[in-house]
């Protein structure tokens, strides 16, 4: 990419989730007029984490927009290990549910890795199980980690050819880093991931046509990092206060970036969105496989 703008091209997250969700209703809504029974999801929340309330809220909002049969299991901080495994159980076998989803975090008490292990992988929608994740590293179908799904999707909606492109992630969470680099490298980019350990890291950055971050820390990323005309893609939702009033923003400067790349993705508005939209989608595929 060489191509230089003071005014990028802006990837709207949202306007694909909402292309997401409209061709998945219309494939519920088939469903729907052939009386079959409707894809199912269950979320579970473990107790009161305000943003995993409101999570946990814009999913099963989501789900009755579209038309998936929605459950939310609320339990509370106390929850023993042992009782969340039972509950997934119950799930796993239960004929009106094609995806589990453990809104993430826990409670400190609860270990993450034994509880994924428990969801049946084929109705593991977010992706997680270790083994869908050997799948997706095999380059074999499966249930994929839906904010790597949804960089995946915004990208092919605006028709980004990633076939030899030069990646950089910055970020090496198995949430998004992995995954991501995964799925990019199945699409034939040509990717490097760099991690609070790597070096010279904004040497690295700065030669990327496509530059990914997922770290965590709010507007991180500066003009200096970024290769003049590349696509930046953030995948960080950082909340911070100003004046004091609360407000989100990403891993990226994009008031410091925009003038000297292509086309980047908002915080608000870009990545955040189809998080939930490709957790709809992976409902969907669930239930295809399992019938």
């Amino acid at each position: 990419m060489t191509k230089t703008s003071t005014t990028p091209l802006i990837l709207s997250g949202i306007t694909v989730a909402e292309n997401v969700r409209k061709n998945i209703k219309l494939e519920v809504d088939e469903i729907r007029s052939k009386e079959q029974r409707l894809p199912g999801l269950a979320v579970v929340l473990v107790g009161e984490n305000p943003a995993s309330l409101i999570y946990v809220k814009n999913k099963e909002k989501a789900c009755i927009n579209i038309g998936i049969h929605s459950e939310v299991y609320q339990l509370p901080t106390n929850t023993s290990e042992s009782e969340l495994i039972k509950l997934i159980q119950t799930l796993n076998i239960n004929e009106k549910i094609d995806g589990i989803l453990i809104q993430l975090p826990l409670p400190i008490h609860i270990k993450v890795e034994n509880i994924i292990k428990e969801i049946d992988p084929n109705k593991d929608v977010d992706g997680l199980h270790p083994t869908n994740l050997g799948k997706l590293l095999s380059g074999q179908d499966c249930l994929k980690p839906c904010t790597p799904l949804g960089v995946i999707e915004i990208l092919k909606y605006y028709s980004i050819n990633l076939n030899s492109m030069s990646s950089v992630i910055v970020g090496r969470s198995t949430l998004v880093g992995k995954p991501l680099g995964m799925m990019l490298l199945n699409e034939n980019a040509t990717v490097t991931i760099t991690h609070s350990k790597t070096e010279n890291i904004e040497e690295i950055t700065s030669c990327a046509d496509l530059l990914i971050s997922a770290i965590g820390k709010p507007n991180l990323i500066k003009r200096t990092w970024v290769k003049k005309g590349a696509i930046v893609i953030d995948v960080g939702i950082n909340r911070i206060t100003e004046n004091d009033k609360t407000k989100l923003c990403g891993d990226i400067d994009f008031e410091d970036v925009k003038s000297i790349c292509h086309a980047i993705t908002p915080v608000p508005g870009g990545v955040g969105p189809m998080t939930i939209a490709m957790l709809m989608s992976n409902t969907l595929k669930a239930y295809k496989k399992q019938r």
